[in-house]
């Protein structure tokens, strides 16, 4: 054996032992740390670094439409019983409709105990421009794409989720003679989750480079001036992920909480990392199979709707920006307009798009039902603006603790999860 294949085995030895051998959570949480610290002793020059955090979540994206395309198709196709396909959906949109729910109501508290807007002066923000509220029936039509390529370039979720559930209910359907394209699928989604695999082993730099640039830029005292509108945002996203997410898998899957946060772990810090539920989608479905135990006809279908509906932070983030709101402009609420409140606040956090501050954008349609008009919400995204990105990475964890515990939670239902899979300690 030459003297360079000797070298060759050893740095394959030591990478193998000091690097892929570490589990990949106990890589990124060092580099999260080690960011802070440098965007704190850096400053603003850490921003110089950010172009790596963005190419770590560039890359990520990149696989989200075909992947989230092809896994869709080749769960349904793995059902087997078309049936099985209309118990799962009933199952997941009620956990989510509900989880939302909870979400709301526990905002709508902590800003009426709390409140976080009271005594708020708004004179030296800026307006911002904000999206105006798209009808109903105008957001149902938008699902049904006119072309389903377009929809895949263009990353439209919704409409390449439901492109994807009818392929895949199509494949069902014809039986026997659609086997050689379900095969198909089926090497297609291996192929896309290798390809997040080797992708995630650039987290730790990635993570590393997103987290320096925010401390180096915001600093610690992003939050001092919205020090108790910030102090709900983590109690309540700690509330909705320990509490209300922790009891789903604990009673309503009947298994074990630590295996679910520490199978979790992964997904939940790229998340945080980069305050996106889309760009955290390849990572949760990677983590639901081999973490979880998770099958892939419930993971496949139920963690991309996840992304794109259940965002239990962002709707807790409206609920409390709502109370803010009403407090600094000093509305007063009736019990009728609390009930409001949370009915359209509700609707709106599930037709948001899962990508950083997108929430603050829609405001207006929240708003608007109780007398703030479009001219006080602009002032108010103004304001809240320079300090969200914070904010935004807080309230992304139980948005992806949601997806992952209905997912959970469902599969048990369905006898679609590998409980050894799922207690199993992590591999050293």
């Amino acid at each position: 054996m030459t003297s360079k294949a000797v070298q060759s085995g050893r740095v394959t030895t030591l990478l193998s032992r000091y690097w892929f051998g570490i589990p990949l959570w106990k890589r990124i949480f060092p580099a999260l740390l080690i960011g802070i610290l440098v965007g704190w002793l850096w400053g603003p020059g850490a921003a110089e670094i950010k172009w790596i955090g963005d190419l770590f979540i560039r890359l990520i994206r990149m696989l989200v439409a075909p992947l989230v395309f092809v896994i869709i198709v080749s769960g349904i196709a793995a059902l087997g019983d078309p049936r099985k396909l209309g118990s799962i959906g009933a199952k997941t949109l009620g956990l989510y409709v509900v989880c939302t729910a909870i979400a709301v109501s526990l905002g709508l508290f902590l800003g009426s105990w709390v409140q976080p807007g009271l005594g708020v002066s708004l004179a030296g923000a800026s307006s911002a421009t904000i999206q105006q509220a798209v009808p109903f029936g105008e957001q149902l039509m938008s699902i049904v794409p006119l072309n389903p390529i377009k929809s895949l370039a263009e990353s439209e979720m919704l409409s390449i989720i439901f492109f994807a559930l009818l392929f895949g209910t199509g494949i069902l359907a014809a039986g026997e003679k659609a086997k050689i394209v379900a095969s198909f699928f089926d090497g297609a989604t291996a192929v896309m989750l290798r390809l997040v695999q080797f992708i995630m082993e650039l987290a730790p730099f990635g993570v590393f480079a997103l987290i320096a640039a925010v401390v180096g830029t915001s600093g610690f005292s992003a939050f001092t001036s919205i020090f108790w509108l910030a102090l709900c945002v983590i109690v309540g996203s700690a509330i909705q992920t320990l509490i209300v997410h922790g009891s789903l898998v604990r009673f309503g899957a009947g298994l074990p909480l630590l295996p679910f946060f520490r199978g979790a772990t992964d997904a939940i810090l790229v998340g945080f990392s980069t305050a996106s539920s889309s760009a955290t989608l390849p990572v949760a479905m990677s983590v639901a199979e081999k973490n979880l135990g998770i099958k892939q006809p419930v993971f496949s279908t139920v963690l991309p709707l996840g992304a794109t509906m259940s965002m239990d932070g962002t709707a807790m983030y409206m609920a409390l920006l709502s109370m803010f709101a009403v407090q600094t402009f000093g509305v007063a609420l009736a019990p009728s307009d609390y009930l409001l409140l949370g009915i359209t606040t509700v609707t709106v956090a599930m037709g948001t798009a899962p990508i950083p501050s997108s929430s603050l954008f829609l405001l207006v349609a929240v708003l608007s039902g109780v007398g703030i008009s479009p001219e006080q919400t602009a002032l108010l995204v103004g304001f809240i603006l320079p300090f969200d990105r914070p904010l935004d990475m807080i309230r992304t964890i139980p948005n992806v603790t949601s997806d992952m515990s209905v997912a959970t939670t469902v599969a048990r239902w369905e006898n679609e999860i590998d409980v050894d899979v799922y207690l199993a300690p992590p591999a050293e």
